[in-house]
């Protein structure tokens, strides 16, 4: 072991050094640039909020640590259903643009701030970062980065904060998820929704009730107890197996689904809304969608939830990172999930890879709810030619592309590389 970690050491210096310029190296897949190249580097740049349109690959002032902060050369960047609405600034208080979206990523540290603890030049890691981790290389605190296990690749682990962190939160710190309860989990193909999947696994008896597109039953039917079309009445159906309903509803779906989660609550049971995809029904902000997706949310009634011992949360996990200043209890919980994923008792699941020339196309797939799974944006991958000719520094968009309405579950999809 100790003649393996020697080599991977070895290995990870040497691969550092021709990243960072170090080396003379050549221009890699994609026109990647070095530090060697007045240290500028390749970015995903939003350029206004609105379509697909609105992104392009540019070159950017490469970013150095500041005190508390790690720098790290990217090798993966994760895409979440977030980005989409950060594209449409279909958020509460949008930055302004332009700017490099992305919250999580993965990568090789390359540099570390003024009193940085307890990681190393040469570290492999995963780290949640405010923004700008679709790009080369990325700063953020230490507080936020955690390192990847041995036998974790880089895709895998940019695959695993967000959509397990999330997970882990909603069942154990505010639904308290015990032995024989009962899980209702819209979106189950997605990333959280394999996710849960696999925690709820870790406890013994729990039943999962999933909605997905049918075209996903396949691949996700033994992630889940029982499995509905998220088109059909997953109501009826989950209390003609479960008359008195389930114990937990994760929505984020919003909208009517809001009123049908609590519908669903045993008494003493806990709905939580984390996401609001149904406001995002085309590819740039449609304030009548949002406002339909708003006025179907049923209205709360404390007396009510008094009356029904029933419990309705939020959870934001970007919020709870960096506006609230709990980096210490999500340490916390990425050490239990590394334990959990060190035991192969859960394993992100990577839907496709994709260069960050192909934002928009995976993109795209997320919206058309496509994957199963999480898709990655992977920094040395070469583009595919007739994907990423709109892409470049060098395009000019013209007006807003067609709005895709609807669940396109049947629609033809864009290829992808595994």
């Amino acid at each position: 072991m100790a003649k393996e970690g020697a080599q991977r050491a070895e290995e990870t210096e040497q691969m550092i050094e021709k990243e960072g310029g170090r080396e003379v190296a050549e221009g890699g897949a994609g026109g990647s640039l070095r530090s060697g190249d007045a240290k500028e580097m390749r970015a995903v740049v939003l350029s206004a909020f609105g379509g697909l349109n609105k992104l392009r690959v540019s070159k950017k002032a490469m970013p150095e640590p500041q005190e508390g902060e790690l720098k790290i050369r990217v090798k993966a960047c994760g895409l979440n259903f977030i980005d989409l609405m950060v594209r449409q600034g279909n958020i509460d208080n949008p930055p302004k643009t332009p700017l490099v979206p992305g919250f999580e990523c993965s990568g090789i540290v390359e540099a570390l701030g003024d009193s940085v603890k307890g990681f190393e030049i040469g570290d492999r890691v995963m780290a949640f970062v405010n923004y700008n981790a679709w790009a080369e290389v990325v700063c953020t605190s230490v507080e936020f980065v955690y390192k990847i296990p041995d036998d974790m690749n880089f895709s895998e682990a940019a695959a695993f904060p967000m959509n397990f962190v999330t997970a882990y939160m909603m069942l154990f710190e505010v639904a308290n998820l015990r032995e024989g309860m009962s899980v209702l989990v819209h979106s189950a193909g997605g990333g959280v929704g394999q996710a849960v999947a696999q925690l709820c696994s870790t406890i013994p008896n729990v039943t999962v009730f999933g909605t997905a597109s049918s075209f996903k039953h396949e691949a996700i039917k033994n992630s889940v107890t029982h499995l509905f079309d998220r088109n059909a009445d997953y109501v009826q159906e989950v209390k003609r197996i479960s008359t008195d309903g389930v114990d937990i509803v994760l929505d984020c779906l919003c909208g009517e689904n809001t009123g049908k989660g609590l519908s669903l609550l045993k008494p003493l049971g806990t709905y939580i809304l984390y996401g609001s995809s149904n406001m995002v029904t085309g590819e740039t902000k449609s304030f009548f969608s949002f406002a339909k997706s708003w006025w179907q949310v049923e209205k709360v009634n404390p007396i009510k939830l008094y009356e029904e011992n029933k419990v309705i949360a939020g959870f934001s996990l970007l919020n709870l990172l960096f506006k609230q200043n709990r980096g210490g209890l999500i340490k916390g919980v990425m050490d239990k999930l590394l334990n959990l994923y060190n035991s192969k008792k859960i394993k992100p699941v990577v839907d496709s890879l994709w260069a960050l020339e192909e934002v928009k196309e995976a993109m795209q797939r997320i919206h058309d709810r496509g994957n199963i799974g999480k898709l990655i944006l992977d920094v040395e991958k070469a583009p595919t030619p007739l994907m990423a000719n709109d892409s470049t520094e060098t395009s000019e968009a013209g007006e807003e592309e067609e709005d895709h309405e609807g669940d396109n579950e049947n629609k033809e999809r864009m290829p992808f590389i595994q």
